[in-house]
């Protein structure tokens, strides 16, 4: 995955409202009752079941890291779905979405006017039709650069043209060479 889905997931991580079960034991109890069986656990992370068992008895207190760290993927995907819905669906019909980053942005001008890249520094509110639009994306399984593209659309109609009211010339804003970008919804 890229930048936007790392910020989509580091966002919706914030929203919990109570932290996942953080000892081994407690997470693989909590995938047990999400999943129904040992067996659909162990496929889940890549293990056997009898590893699975061992790790819900405590026999085994430490998994390898690579099998530590899809147990913990596997419990934030599913921790707290409800808050994490109801906070998209608001930022998708009322609240809209905060974006900020340092990129480099590059236009298309009209001829007589800048339009050489530079890195900005910018934290842009977009309205909840670009929150639905890179929630959509995101869940048709879309690449970083699409969503990129988005948010580019995105910051290009409120914060380069305000909402229409200046640059009305200005077409294609790229959004590249991401140095951070942060969401907040």
């Amino acid at each position: 995955m890229g930048d936007i889905h790392d910020a989509i997931e580091r966002a919706d991580r914030e929203a919990f409202t109570k932290d996942p079960p953080k000892t081994l034991k407690g997470q693989i109890g909590y995938l047990i009752k999400q999943l129904g069986s040992t067996k659909a656990v162990a496929q889940e992370i890549g293990v056997t079941a009898d590893s699975v068992n061992r790790y819900r008895r405590g026999a085994r207190k430490h998994a390898r890291a690579d099998v530590a760290a899809k147990i913990d993927d596997a419990v934030r995907q599913r921790w707290q779905p409800l808050v994490r819905k109801r906070r998209q669906k608001k930022a998708a019909t009322t609240g809209g979405i905060t974006v900020e980053t340092r990129a480099r942005f590059g236009y298309t001008a009209p001829v007589g006017t800048t339009d050489d890249g530079r890195f900005r520094r910018l934290t842009v509110h977009l309205p909840p039709a670009y929150a639905q639009r890179l929630f959509d994306a995101r869940n048709t399984g879309a690449s970083d650069q699409q969503m990129r593209g988005i948010i580019a659309e995105g910051f290009k109609e409120i914060y380069f043209q305000d909402g229409g009211g200046r640059a009305t010339g200005l077409s294609d804003v790229t959004l590249n060479d991401i140095d951070y970008l942060d969401l907040d919804y």
